[in-house]
């Protein structure tokens, strides 16, 4: 699919409703398209106040843009997308680098500088295979440390160990914690279904089955392709397309007749790379710019919101 260019449409009466789209999809709202409080009309480009009391109230009823006669499968990140677990991995990262940062900063007499959520994380670790995590953030400050072994001891100074240690962390955090699924993602997948498109889940997460069995959801997916996968196949993280192309292999389908589904940017960037038919960014951040400048044709705040096109409605 060509990319034309992107805009971003940010409004809400709290401003925390955020709902981008690339111009290749307007023509299936020739009158207008609506998000919260605001009309786009597509024609001339106003945006028109809702005046029904912030109740949602469409000036038209375009298709939703997946359906069967479009697409034949839909290909989910998981974290962020369809658990909310996206915030307990960010954690268990920064507990474990922090842990390793203060060693360092105490034997070299540097000071301590935290790994930083809001920044480090999005911008190094995020979507991408544990130990590539690693390795990024490290190198974003300047550390070289041995790569080690994926057998390494959670304790050991290489980058495994510390995906190790990271991963021991989500492990307790998770049962600890437990998992929630995102209802709208829910209901999203169950729609697609209901069309007959093929499912999977891709993730980075070598945790994958632990986690959608907590989450209630493993039954939705016909395939799933994780880290587990992709260590034992030799195959590139994201930003690379390599796991959303096996995925679609898996399920029998062309990457033009299959959506992406992402949260991250490096996510985005593999949907784009891959010639996904449709990549759909699920923003967290409040900045759909990096989403569709990456890669992303559309970007919701719920990825229930893609059930408000047309006469769709969630739970059909």
């Amino acid at each position: 699919m060509a990319h034309p260019i992107k805009v971003s449409l940010h409004f809400s009466s709290d401003g925390s409703q955020i709902f981008s789209i690339n111009p290749h999809f307007l023509p299936l709202c020739e009158a207008g398209g609506i998000v919260d409080r605001v009309v786009l009309r597509p024609k001339d480009g106003n945006m028109v106040k809702n005046e029904n009391g912030g109740k949602r109230q469409p000036a038209c009823k375009p298709e939703c843009p997946v359906s069967s006669e479009t697409f034949d499968a839909v290909i989910f990140d998981m974290d962020g997308v369809l658990t909310a677990t996206a915030s307990v991995h960010a954690s268990s990262w920064k507990r474990a680098f922090d842990q390793y940062l203060r060693l360092r900063s105490a034997r070299s007499e540097k000071p301590f500088i935290q790994f930083d959520i809001e920044t480090d994380y999005k911008s190094y670790v995020d979507g991408k295979l544990r130990n590539d995590g690693v390795k990024s953030f490290l190198e974003s400050r300047g550390i070289e440390i041995p790569y080690g072994n994926p057998s390494d001891a959670p304790e050991a100074e290489t980058i495994c160990g510390i995906g190790n240690l990271k991963n021991s962390m989500l492990e307790e955090a998770i049962e600890t914690v437990g998992v929630d699924a995102f209802q709208g993602s829910v209901d999203f997948v169950n729609y697609v279904r209901k069309q007959e498109l093929k499912t999977a889940v891709v993730t980075a997460s070598r945790n994958s089955e632990a986690i959608l069995i907590a989450a209630g959801i493993i039954n939705l997916f016909d395939v799933i392709v994780d880290g587990n996968d992709a260590a034992r196949l030799d195959l590139g993280g994201k930003p690379a397309p390599d796991t959303f192309l096996q995925a679609a292999q898996e399920l029998g389908v062309e990457p033009g007749r299959a959506v992406v589904v992402e949260d991250s940017i490096s996510g985005v960037r593999a949907g784009r790379d891959g010639g996904f038919g449709l990549v759909i960014g699920v923003d967290h951040y409040n900045d759909p710019d990096a989403l569709t400048g990456n890669g992303a044709d559309l970007v919701l705040n719920d990825l229930g919101d893609m059930l408000d096109f047309g006469e769709n409605k969630k739970g059909q």
